[in-house]
């Protein structure tokens, strides 16, 4: 899938607009400047595309600042990084030295840049867009991120510029793709290597050793598939820009381009919040998961019902999405790693699995008569079959009379039967509901 990065200096609505295009207020919004520190990203899908947002913190030049320093950097890997564009400016401010400058630094990522110049709300400003080609740009959109004028028109030219997906090689595909994502320094590469049981890939403590991801052909037990590492050759010298970000993108990529993720943490730190940011990128593309605790052997203390602590804590971040599988290893003793392989295969066979219309039908048409959709405004909703879609992800559709008054909580409760009855662990499972 392709990623958009919206970017600019500070405090000219990026983080309004990314709120906008993912439809959810991910991204903390302020009028003081520089607010964007951590880095946000979601999925936006328009008119049959889809695609990831990447939102950045407001670049700024010739800077003392230790944050601003970091922030710039992750811009600059952002635009590396990124297959287009969305440069934003002021129409209130207009043309301002700090933009004129970080023109010149798009521009030589040659890429397609999309100018949107926001807060044009009026007519007045309408007409101010203009001077905004003087920063070199073709695209030039007038929008007001806090309504969405304008964003409509914006995003048709941006959908128009996404790269065509190459086709996959037909055999890779035929085999399951499992995944090593996780923050730098967790040990993606260590687990890879103890799985290959060959130093495949470097492995230093220096985290961010890895840069691109890594396919590899595995054959575990008689079972093959694709195991796809992160983390990319790297010489130990050349680790200078935000690692953190680095990582971050190239796990968006991994992402998309996989079956089942594994998402790695470090026991010493627990699940932290870029973790959970993965974690719930991996659920809303449909991917299997499963979360593995390594560096188990470093944790001092350990009692009897330590783990099962632990396995509460991550629950709790994660929610409602808890039917994932939680296993602690220790890459570098082997412990428990090729139960961990097990767990991924054993998830990618729940993606895989297609229940019969006429089951589902005997099974929890019952149980929704026994447990009907509450009643919105005197109207009743009447569930008259279920079936399965033939989808890549796993999606069930509803049919009834009044799908418009079907509440979150009654679809949560329909996925909870399901997964109570045919399991579906690790696996994402999306309930929609179609008039009949």
């Amino acid at each position: 899938m392709s990623i958009v990065a919206i970017i600019g200096r500070p405090n000219v609505g990026k983080s309004t607009l990314f709120n906008r295009l993912v439809g959810d207020r991910k991204a903390i919004v302020d009028d003081v400047s520089g607010v964007t520190r951590d880095r946000h990203y979601g999925k936006c899908e328009w008119t049959g595309h889809e695609f990831t947002v990447v939102d950045t913190g407001g670049f700024v030049t010739d800077t003392k600042d230790i944050f601003e320093k970091e922030i710039a950097n992750q811009v600059l890997i952002a635009i590396k990084e990124a297959d287009v564009l969305i440069f934003m400016v002021d129409g209130t401010a207009g043309v301002t030295d700090v933009d004129k400058e970080f023109g010149l630094v798009v521009r030589k990522a040659n890429k397609p840049v999309f100018v949107a110049v926001n807060k044009t709300d009026s007519n007045l400003r309408m007409d101010n867009r203009h001077e905004f080609y003087a920063l070199g740009f073709e695209d030039v959109f007038p929008l007001a991120s806090i309504s969405g004028f304008g964003t409509g028109e914006l995003l048709d030219e941006v959908v128009k510029s996404l790269p065509v997906e190459e086709p996959f090689d037909q055999e890779a595909v035929a085999l399951p793709k499992i995944a090593l994502i996780g923050r730098p320094n967790v040990g993606k590469s260590s687990l890879c290597n103890a799985l290959l049981g060959v130093e495949r890939n470097i492995v230093t403590d220096i985290p961010g050793t890895t840069r691109d991801s890594i396919n590899t052909h595995y054959n575990y037990y008689g079972k093959d598939f694709v195991l796809i590492d992160t983390a990319g050759i790297r010489k130990k010298g050349k680790v200078n820009e935000d690692i953190e970000f680095y990582s971050v993108m190239r796990s968006i990529k991994a992402i998309e381009e996989t079956d089942v993720v594994m998402l790695l943490i470090d026991a010493k730190d627990g699940l932290e919040s870029q973790d959970v940011n993965l974690f719930h990128l991996a659920q809303k593309n449909g991917k299997g998961i499963v979360i593995v605790v390594n560096k188990w052997d470093l944790v001092e203390g350990k009692e009897t019902n330590t783990t099962k602590v632990y396995t509460e804590q991550i629950l709790r971040k994660i929610a409602p999405f808890t039917d994932v599988p939680i296993i602690f290893i220790s890459a570098l003793t082997k412990q428990r790693i090729f139960k961990a392989m097990e767990m991924a295969l054993e998830v990618y066979e729940n993606m895989s699995k297609r229940v019969s219309t006429s089951k589902l039908n005997d099974i929890l048409l019952p149980i929704i008569e026994k447990t009907p959709p509450p009643s919105t405004k005197g109207k009743y909703v009447k569930i008259k079959y279920i079936t399965q879609l033939p989808t890549k992800k796993v999606c069930f559709a509803f049919f009834c009379n009044l799908p418009q008054y079907v509440s979150e909580s009654y679809k949560r409760f329909l996925e909870n039967r399901l997964r109570e009855h045919f399991d579906f662990k690790g696996v994402p499972v999306f309930v929609y509901f179609r008039k009949k």
